[in-house]
């Protein structure tokens, strides 16, 4: 029923989603570059293998959330990602208030199934 939802890359690993968001909430701060995303993750106890942060990467910078520059040390080159307009404006979930018998605003969400 769900396979397709698997087979997606987008939604092979839950924490895609909150590891997109880190990447946008620091590129509001400053450049980043894929190793040092990989560094950053670390440091909150997430391991991610080089497979992992540059594809997406690459995907946030073709659906337009990252912008980049190269810049050369000899003879490497390095990515660094820069966050763009769209990048910046994402939906404020919490000043949204919840429609009158959602899940978020019900304390038993799920009592009338039992």
């Amino acid at each position: 029923m769900f396979r397709h939802l698997i087979e997606t890359p987008e939604h092979r690993d839950p924490l895609s989603g909150l590891v997109r968001l880190h990447v946008l909430h620091h590129a509001t701060e400053h450049e980043i570059y894929g190793q040092w995303m990989i560094d950053e993750l670390a440091s909150h106890g997430y391991r991610l293998s080089p497979d992992t942060p540059y594809p997406m990467l690459h995907k946030m910078e073709r659906d337009g959330y990252l912008t980049y520059r190269e810049e050369r040390n000899g003879r490497a080159v390095r990515k660094l990602h820069a966050i763009t307009g769209k990048g910046r404006r994402r939906p404020d979930t919490r000043t949204k208030r919840p429609r009158k018998g959602s899940a978020r605003e019900c304390s038993r969400p799920f009592s009338n199934l039992a």
